[in-house]
C-alpha cells in the first residue's frame, strides 16, 4: 500500500504535465488558426503635413507596430504637398520591404498626393484615392535647394524620373505617367487616375475601404501571395510618438527660424551678462535644434550670413552715431536674409511673412532699444557711492598747512589740494583717495 502511493503522485505529474503542454499547444494553434483566417487587426496612421524625417520616423513605427501586433493591414490615410527626397525614398524603401501590406489612402476629400506623395502612394501594395482628391505634380524637392539650373538641374530631373518609373513598374502602375508626372508636372484627380491605373480603387471612407478590399490577393517582398479577410476586423488609429512630433515640429521652417532667432538673443545675453547661465543654455539648445532643422531643410547660406550682417549693423548702431542709417540697413538685411534663408519655390517649405515681419521688427527694437538703453546706463556717471563724489563741488570750512575740511553733498570730508585755497572758497573734487578728496579752486576764483 505505501509503495504504491508514490507512483500514484509521479502518475498525477505526469498527467499534469501533459495537461498544461496540450493547453498551451491549444492556444498557439488557436492564435495561428485567427491569423492564418486573417482576423488580425488594421492600424491606421495619418500622414497630414510635408513629408520629412518626422513623417518617415511615423511610416516606421506604424509598420513596426504592424508586425508587433500581427495585423492585416496598414492603412496610411495621406494628405500631402510634398517633401524631401531623402524622407520620400526612406518610406518607399520601408514599404517595399514590408512583410505586412500596405495601402495608402489619399484621403478625406480635398486631400492632396502632391509630389512626394505620388511616389509613396504608388509604392503601396494597395492605391486608393477618396472622392475630390488629386494626385502628381511629382517634383520632389531635395535637401541642397531646388533652384538647380543646365545640366545639374537634368541631371536631377532624370534621377527622380527614374525613380518614379522603377517605383510603378515594380507595383504594376502606369509607369509612363509616373514618368510624365515628374517631367511635366501632371496631377489628375481621382476618376482620371484609376482610368490610368496609377491607383487600384476610388473609396469613401477607410470603411469602406476595408469593405473593398476583403478577400483581395496581395503579393509581399518575400514573393508570398495572401489573401486579405478583414471583413469585421478590428481597425485601430496610431497616433504619432511624442519623438515624430517633435522630429515633424522642427521640420518646419518657421519654427526654425524662430529656434535661430531665440538662440542668437540667448547666447547675446549669456554673452554680456555671464553666469546667468539659463540664456545661455536656453540659447544653446535653440541653436543646436535650429541646426537639426537646417540639416534637414533646404537652407540658402547667403540668407544666413544677411542675417548674422543685420545682427552686426544694429551692435554698431548702439555705438556708432549713423543716424538710424545702420538700424535701417540692419532691417533691410534681415528681411532679405529670412526671405532668402529657405531655398525653395515650394511654399510649405517657405518660412511665413507673417513670421518675418513682427521676428525682424522686434529683432530691430531689442538691439537698438533694449541694449541701447543697457549700454547709455553703463555710461552714465555714477551719483552715488564714492563714485559720485568726482566733479562734485565743495566749500571750504577750515584750511591747514596740509589738510583741510571741505562740506560736500551734505557732509564734512578731509582734503587736500595742490593748491593754496583759503577758507570759504569753493572746491571741485577731481580724485579720491581712500576716505580723503584731492580737490582744487573751483574755476573763477583766485
Amino acid at each position: 500500500m505505501n509503495g504504491s502511493r508514490p507512483r500514484t503522485k509521479k502518475r498525477r505529474g505526469h498527467y499534469g504535465t501533459l495537461l498544461l503542454a496540450g493547453l498551451a499547444l491549444w492556444g498557439l494553434l488557436s492564435v495561428h488558426t485567427l491569423l492564418a483566417q486573417g482576423k488580425g487587426p488594421v492600424l491606421v496612421i495619418d500622414v497630414e503635413d510635408a513629408i520629412s524625417p518626422g513623417s518617415t520616423s511615423y511610416v516606421n513605427y506604424g509598420l513596426e507596430e504592424a508586425r508587433k501586433r500581427g495585423a492585416q493591414l496598414l492603412v496610411i490615410r495621406l494628405d500631402t504637398p510634398g517633401g524631401l527626397v531623402s524622407s520620400t525614398r526612406a518610406i518607399v524603401k520601408a514599404i517595399f520591404a514590408s512583410e505586412i501590406p500596405v495601402a495608402v489612402f489619399v484621403a478625406p476629400g480635398g486631400a492632396r498626393a502632391a509630389s512626394a506623395g505620388t511616389f509613396i502612394t504608388m509604392s503601396a501594395h494597395i492605391a486608393a484615392m477618396a472622392p475630390g482628391t488629386n494626385i502628381g505634380a511629382a517634383s520632389l524637392v531635395g535637401g541642397g535647394g531646388s533652384q538647380i539650373q543646365g545640366d545639374m538641374r537634368k541631371k536631377a530631373t532624370n534621377d527622380v524620373a527614374a525613380f518614379a518609373r522603377s517605383v510603378a513598374t515594380r507595383t504594376g502602375r502606369n509607369s509612363e505617367w509616373a514618368e510624365s508626372a515628374v517631367r511635366e508636372a501632371i496631377s489628375v484627380d481621382e476618376a482620371e487616375a484609376l482610368k490610368l491605373k496609377v491607383i487600384d480603387l476610388v473609396a469613401v471612407n477607410v470603411k469602406s475601404l476595408l469593405l473593398a478590399l476583403d478577400g483581395r490577393k496581395v503579393k509581399l517582398a518575400s514573393g508570398q501571395e495572401i489573401t486579405l479577410s478583414i471583413r469585421g476586423a478590428q481597425m485601430v488609429a496610431l497616433e504619432r510618438t511624442w519623438r515624430d512630433k517633435v522630429l515633424s515640429l522642427l521640420s518646419d521652417p518657421n519654427i526654425a527660424y524662430i529656434l535661430m532667432l531665440l538662440g542668437m538673443y540667448g547666447l547675446f545675453f549669456e554673452l554680456s551678462n555671464p553666469g546667468n547661465i539659463l540664456p545661455g543654455v536656453v540659447g544653446a539648445i535653440s541653436i543646436l535644434l535650429a541646426l537639426y532643422a537646417m540639416k534637414v531643410l533646404p537652407i540658402n547660406y547667403v540668407g544666413l550670413l544677411l542675417m548674422g550682417l543685420a545682427v552686426i549693423m544694429f551692435l554698431l548702431e548702439i555705438k556708432v552715431v549713423s543716424y538710424g542709417g545702420l538700424t535701417i540697413s540692419g532691417v533691410v538685411a534681415m528681411t532679405l536674409g529670412s526671405v532668402m534663408l529657405i531655398d525653395s519655390p515650394e511654399p510649405y517649405l517657405q518660412i511665413s511673412l507673417t513670421v518675418i515681419l513682427p521676428a525682424v521688427a522686434g529683432t530691430a527694437i531689442f538691439f537698438v532699444w533694449i541694449v541701447g538703453l543697457g549700454f547709455r546706463v553703463q555710461q552714465t556717471r555714477p551719483v552715488s557711492g564714492v563714485e559720485g563724489m568726482i566733479d562734485q563741488i565743495g566749500v571750504v570750512r577750515s584750511a591747514g598747512d596740509e589738510q583741510m575740511k571741505i562740506f560736500v553733498r551734505g557732509e564734512l570730508w578731509t582734503a587736500d589740494s595742490d593748491e593754496a585755497i583759503q577758507q570759504g572758497e569753493k572746491v571741485r573734487v577731481v580724485a579720491i583717495d581712500g576716505l580723503r578728496l584731492h580737490v582744487s579752486r573751483e574755476d573763477g576764483q583766485k
